[in-house]
C-alpha cells in the first residue's frame, strides 16, 4: 500500500512536470559556426582549380596540388568545427566556368586565392587560439597559391 501510495505520488509529481513545459523544451539551434564561411570557400576554391585544371590540362599540374590543399584545409576546418566531412557534403561547384583563355583563368584564380586569403587572414585574427595555427597555415597556404599561380 505504501509502495503504490509513494508510485502513485512520484507519477502524480511527474505528469504536472511533464505538461508544464519544464522537461520537453526545444533548444534553439546553436549559431552557425564563424569558420562555416572559411570551409565553404575552401571548397569553393578546389572545384574551381579543379575546373581549371580540367579546361585547360596544360596547367593541371599546377592547379591539381593547389586543389589538393584546399581539400585538406576544408577537411580539417569540417573537423574542427563538426561539419560534414568533404565526402559527406555536397559536392561544391564553382561560381561558374573558367574563362577559355589560359591569362585569363590564371587571374581569375588569383583574384580568388587573393579574396580567399584576405577572409583566411580575418579569420585568423578573430579567431580563439585554439584555432589560430589551423587558420594561420590556411592564410599562409593561400598566400603560396598566389605566387604558384603567376
Amino acid at each position: 500500500m505504501l509502495r503504490a501510495g509513494a508510485l502513485l505520488a512520484l507519477g502524480g509529481a511527474a505528469a504536472p512536470l511533464a505538461g508544464c513545459g519544464l522537461l520537453d523544451r526545444d533548444e534553439p539551434p546553436p549559431p552557425p559556426d564563424p569558420l562555416a564561411p572559411l570551409l565553404d570557400e575552401s571548397r569553393q576554391l578546389a572545384a574551381g582549380l579543379r575546373a581549371a585544371a580540367t579546361a585547360h590540362p596544360d596547367l593541371a599540374a599546377r592547379l591539381l596540388p593547389l586543389a589538393e590543399s584546399h581539400e585538406a584545409h576544408a577537411t580539417e576546418i569540417a573537423r574542427l568545427t563538426g561539419a560534414a566531412t568533404a565526402s559527406a557534403a555536397p559536392t561544391a561547384t564553382p561560381s561558374g566556368s573558367p574563362p577559355t583563355d589560359r591569362s585569363a583563368t590564371l587571374a581569375a584564380l588569383r583574384r580568388s586565392e587573393r579574396a580567399g586569403r584576405e577572409a583566411a587572414i580575418r579569420a585568423c585574427a578573430e579567431a580563439p587560439a585554439e584555432r589560430v595555427a589551423l587558420l594561420g597555415s590556411v592564410a599562409a597556404a593561400r598566400a603560396t597559391h598566389l605566387e604558384a599561380l603567376r
